[in-house]
């Protein structure tokens, strides 16, 4: 494999990890950059290049797993958590049946959708109406969320708001309409802060990434040759490296910004998009 295509699987991750955990899709960037300019497809195949988008995510998994050590350790149960994600505790801590019960829907969907997903939902067309559609989502979010956060820590959550996020979650099924940005602005909309939503978000990524990789990996394995494999490794490397960033940098902007600059960028890049790609 020469340099030129490891170049590629940096830029890939690149865009990967500095999307996966803001608003704006880090599936539809990646299928949008690939699709115009990378053509990954091109040395991968069709389900390679699926396979590889979402493999990455692992990168970006880590990133989580190193930046919440803490938080896992303690849902876990193997320590009392040293640092606060948001706010004041009140009330308890964040349990892993909590995470669990807000992972079950789109754990459900997603399985039951994958192989449709895999077939009909890669593309730059359909990512085009995710970020639009998601981006009117968060802007309603913005508009209509409650004056007052009822939940200031993500330590506040319960079992009913996080089964509500869990469900709304399902929405990211669909590429380019966003994981963090389906969950945190449906966590806005039922009465949680932007952090303490952005933080559930980042804590229920880890799992359901981690599946979706690990169920890729198994249904596409045949494509993971050791012509392909140096390219899987950077994209994951590069993931991990920007994610890192990214995570740190976005925890410290939500809350002050809040969704609709998101959304705007969302609208913009589509219309962008479709001058450039129509």
């Amino acid at each position: 494999m020469d340099l030129l295509l490891i170049l590629k699987a940096i830029i890939l991750g690149f865009v990967e990890g500095l999307t996966e955990f803001a608003p704006v899709s880090s599936t539809g960037h990646m299928i949008i950059v690939d699709d115009m300019w990378l053509q990954s497809k091109e040395f991968l195949g069709k389900y390679g290049a699926n396979s590889f988008k979402v493999v990455i995510q692992l990168g970006s998994i880590l990133a989580v797993v190193v930046t919440f050590k803490d938080r896992f350790i303690d849902l876990l149960g193997m320590g009392r958590i040293k640092t606060k994600l948001s706010g004041q505790q009140q009330g308890g801590r964040l349990k892993l049946s909590q995470v669990i019960v807000g992972l079950i829907p789109a754990g459900v969907f997603g399985v039951l959708f994958e192989d449709y997903i895999d077939e009909h939902l890669f593309s730059t067309e359909t990512v085009l109406i995710g970020l639009v559609i998601g981006a009117v989502f968060m802007i309603i979010a913005d508009r209509m969320r409650p004056k007052a956060s009822k939940v200031e820590s993500v330590d506040q959550i319960t079992y009913k708001q996080a089964l509500t996020i869990g469900f709304i979650q399902c929405l990211s099924l669909w590429p380019g309409f966003s994981r963090s940005g389906s969950t945190i602005s449906g966590g806005v909309l039922i009465g949680l802060s932007h952090r303490a939503a952005a933080d559930f978000t980042f804590i229920m990524a880890v799992p359901i990434m981690a599946g979706a990789s690990f169920i890729s990996l198994l249904k596409n394995w045949q494509y993971m040759t050791m012509d392909a494999l140096p390219f899987f490794i950077a994209g994951f490397i590069s993931a991990f490296i920007f994610a890192l960033i990214s995570i740190r940098f976005f925890l410290k902007l939500i809350n002050r910004i809040k969704l609709v600059p998101f959304a705007i960028y969302r609208i913009v890049l589509a219309l962008l998009i479709f001058v450039i790609y129509f």
